[in-house]
């Protein structure tokens, strides 16, 4: 059965009227991929925010969270999870440090580096963002199958490799 049209169906069929000769198919996934990603970052900002963390925290708390016990990285590790550049990260754990998300403590192998490690508060705040974000995600995907939303992460898999 025919799905009635969409917006990006509506979008390709008038460019397709202007450019008749140009191949739009692609839009008709990269086009509702971009939607996706606009909900979902709507979606992301408002499951952090509900844990009183902006998305830029929750992704230098959750690279700590993800590190092994004590949770702890250095600059550099948390500039290649993260992939940000060294002055936003120095600022960002500038502000995390003052709401007593992470602490600092100097490398023990390497007396110019410091360690970041997750505090407790820092670690219930990301916990409760990631529960919160789970659950809405999976209220967003509720109308698929298992096997759609195991066919769709291995077809998503294709565009996300680098290779």
């Amino acid at each position: 059965m025919r799905q009635p049209d969409d917006e990006v169906d509506l979008i390709i069929d008038a460019w397709s009227r202007r450019l008749p000769d140009v191949d739009l198919t692609p839009l008709d996934v990269m086009s509702r991929l971009r939607r996706a990603s606009n909900r979902l970052g709507r979606l992301r900002a408002s499951a952090f925010g509900g844990a009183g963390l902006a998305a830029w925290e929750f992704d230098v708390l959750a690279a700590l969270a993800r590190a092994e016990t004590p949770h702890e990285l250095s600059p550099a590790q948390l500039i290649d999870a993260t992939m940000i550049g060294s002055a936003a990260m120095t600022n960002r754990l500038d502000n995390l440090s003052r709401r007593g998300f992470i602490e600092r403590r100097p490398h023990p192998r390497d007396g110019r580096s410091v360690l970041v490690r997750l505090t407790a508060e820092g670690a219930e705040h990301v916990d409760d963002a990631m529960t919160r974000l789970a659950s809405r995600e999976a209220e967003e995907l509720r109308s698929l199958s298992p096997d759609e939303k195991a066919t769709l992460a291995r077809l998503l898999r294709h565009l996300t490799d680098p290779r």
